[in-house]
C-alpha cells in the first residue's frame, strides 16, 4: 500500500493496454520538459470567401451536398487551444482522454455543426475516369494547371491556380463552363477546409472526379469523410514528433466552444436559429484573451466532470434541416468512417454521457498496427477496404446505448477503471536539477524495495499489482541516464524471483 502511495504523483496510465502508444504520445515529452509548444495549423480559408458564385453555381453546390457548409466560410482559429486539445487525443480510441472521461467528436456534431451529411455512400476513389491528372483537369474544369509553374506537383494542383482561373463565372458563361467552375469551387472549398493538408497550397486532385456528377456527389457521406479525415490528422498530431495539424480545424474548435468552457468566445446575440452551428462563432465576438498553450493545458487538466457540457445542442436543434435531422441518429453509430484510404474507428459507447446516458466500462479496442496514409495501389486499396467499407454499410444496425448505458447504470466502477488507464494530466512543475535528481534517487528505492520484497505470502492480486509497481518504476528510470543500467542491475539480481513478461513488457 506504502508502494502504490508513493506513485500517487504519476500521470497513467497506470495499465497501459489501452494506452499502448504512450511512449511515443506528446504528452510523454511535455511531462519531460520537451513541450513542442503551439502547432501550426493548416486551413486555407482565408480567400475562400473571395469566390463569386452565380445563382446556377449555387444551386449545384447545393445539389452536391455543400449548400450549408458552403456558408461558413472563414473562422478565426485558436492555435494555441487547438494545440493543447490535440495533446489530450488519444489515436488508440479516437477520443479525447480527460482527467474523469473521454469524450469525441460524434457523427451527429459534424452534421450540426458544419452541416454536411454523415449518412450516404463512402467517400473513396472514383476510378471510372481514366487518363493522367491533366487530362482529369482537362475533362472536367476545361484548364490545364501550368507543370513548369509549378502549378501542378504530384497530382496535387495548387489552391491559388484553381481560384485564379476559376472564381469569378461570367454571366454569359455556357451551361459547362458553369458546371467546371463549380467543379473547381467545390475542389477547393474541400481542399482548403475539411480535407486540408499541411503541405501548402495544394489540393490532391483525387477528389474532383467526384464531382463530375453533382448529383452523385450530394449521395456521398462527406461529413463522415471529413471526420475520418480529422480523427486521423489528430492521431499524427498527438505524436511527440509531430508540429503540425490539417483537417477540418474549424469543426474541431467549435465543438470545444460547445462543450468547454475554455477560450471560449462571449456572443454578442442570440444565434440559436442560425445553421449550421458553426456560424454562431463567425464574424465579430467578445473574444477571451489568448492563453498561450501551457495556460490551456492547465485548465484542461483542472476541469471536473460538472465543467463539462456533455449535451450542448438541447436547445439548438430547432434550425436544423429536415434532409440532416435524419443523420442524426447515426451519432450513436459504433462504425467505422472512411476518406479515401483513411478509415477510422467512430466509438460513441466509449462517451455515453453525450447521449445523456451513464458511461459504462466500454469494450477493448483492437490494435491498429497500421496508420499508413496512402495505400500501395488502387487494387490494394480496394481490397483493405472491403471489411471496412461493409462496416460502413452496416451502420444504421450497430447503433450503441440501451444494455450500453443508462440511467440505472453505475459509474463507479467505470471511474475506477478509467483512473488506470488514463493519463491523468499532462502539466507538470519545472524540476530543477537537484529536484529531478532527488526524484530519480527515491524512484531507485521504490525500484529496490520491490525487487527485495517476497511473493511468497502474497495473494495472486497483491502478487499483479507489485509487478504493475515494477513495470511503472522501471519504465521511469529506463527513460532516465542511467536508467537503464539499474534496470539491467535489477533484472540480473532478481533471477531467483523472475519478473513476468507480460507485466515486465507492458
Amino acid at each position: 500500500m506504502d508502494l502504490v502511495e508513493s506513485l500517487s504523483s504519476y500521470p497513467g496510465p497506470m495499465d497501459p493496454t489501452v494506452l499502448y502508444d504512450q511512449e511515443q504520445h506528446v504528452s510523454s515529452a511535455v511531462w519531460e520538459g520537451q513541450d513542442r509548444g503551439t502547432l501550426r495549423c493548416h486551413e486555407h480559408t482565408s480567400k475562400i470567401d473571395g469566390w463569386k458564385l452565380t445563382k446556377k453555381q449555387i444551386e449545384l453546390v447545393t445539389k452536391a451536398g455543400f449548400g450549408h457548409f458552403r456558408l461558413i466560410g472563414q473562422i478565426s482559429l485558436n492555435n494555441p487551444l487547438i494545440s493543447a486539445l490535440v495533446e489530450r487525443w488519444r489515436r488508440e480510441t479516437n477520443t479525447f482522454h480527460l482527467p474523469h472521461g473521454e469524450i469525441t467528436i460524434t457523427l451527429d456534431e459534424v452534421a450540426r455543426i458544419i452541416g454536411l451529411r454523415v449518412d450516404g455512400e463512402a467517400v473513396v476513389r472514383d476510378n471510372s475516369l481514366s487518363g493522367s491528372h491533366m487530362e482529369i483537369c482537362g475533362d472536367l474544369l476545361g484548364k490545364f494547371p501550368n507543370s513548369d509553374a509549378k502549378e501542378i506537383k504530384g497530382g496535387m494542383v495548387k489552391l491559388s491556380w484553381l481560384k485564379d482561373n476559376f472564381s469569378d463565372c461570367p454571366k454569359d458563361a455556357s451551361a459547362e463552363e458553369v458546371e467546371q467552375r463549380t467543379r473547381a469551387f467545390l475542389l477547393y472549398l474541400v481542399g482548403s477546409t475539411i480535407f486540408a493538408t499541411t503541405s501548402g497550397n495544394l489540393v490532391p486532385l483525387l477528389y474532383l472526379p467526384l464531382f463530375k456528377d453533382f448529383e452523385k456527389a450530394g449521395k456521398y457521406a462527406w461529413g463522415a469523410a471529413a471526420l475520418a479525415f480529422l480523427y486521423r490528422q489528430l492521431g499524427k498530431a498527438s505524436m511527440k514528433s509531430q508540429g503540425t495539424i490539417s483537417g477540418s480545424l474549424t469543426l474541431l474548435q467549435c465543438w470545444s466552444y460547445f462543450h468547454l468552457n475554455i477560450g471560449r468566445p462571449e456572443l454578442k446575440q442570440d444565434l440559436s436559429h442560425q445553421f449550421p452551428l458553426a456560424l454562431r462563432w463567425k464574424g465579430k465576438l467578445n473574444n477571451q484573451a489568448k492563453s498561450d498553450v501551457v495556460m490551456y493545458r492547465q485548465k484542461l487538466d483542472a476541469l471536473e466532470p460538472t465543467d463539462i457540457n456533455w449535451t450542448p445542442y438541447t436547445n439548438l436543434d430547432g434550425s436544423i434541416p429536415d434532409e440532416i435531422r435524419g443523420d442524426l441518429m447515426l451519432g450513436k453509430s459504433r462504425t467505422t468512417i472512411i476518406c479515401m484510404d483513411k478509415a477510422e474507428w467512430h466509438l460513441p459507447e466509449r462517451c455515453l454521457r453525450q447521449f445523456e446516458l451513464c458511461q459504462s466500462i466500454p469494450p477493448d479496442v483492437q490494435r491498429r498496427e497500421s496508420k499508413s496514409n496512402e495505400l500501395d495501389t488502387e487494387i490494394e486499396s480496394s481490397k483493405k477496404l472491403d471489411l471496412e467499407l461493409q462496416e460502413w454499410s452496416n451502420r444504421h444496425q450497430n447503433i450503441v446505448g440501451g444494455l450500453d448505458g443508462g440511467e440505472d447504470v453505475d459509474e463507479t466502477k467505470y471511474t475506477q477503471w478509467y483512473s488506470k488507464i488514463t493519463r491523468k494530466k499532462l502539466h507538470r512543475q519545472a524540476f530543477v536539477p537537484s529536484q529531478f535528481q532527488e526524484s530519480v534517487a527515491e524512484m531507485i528505492k521504490i525500484q529496490e524495495i520491490a525487487y527485495a520484497a517476497s511473493t511468497e505470502n502474497l495473494s495472486l492480486k497483491n502478487k499483479v499489482a507489485l509487478e504493475k509497481i515494477k513495470a511503472v518504476v522501471d519504465r521511469f528510470l529506463a527513460n532516465r541516464v542511467g536508467g537503464l543500467k539499474v534496470l539491467e542491475k535489477r533484472k540480473r539480481s532478481s533471477e531467483d524471483d523472475p519478473i513476468d513478461e507480460d507485466v515486465y513488457h507492458s
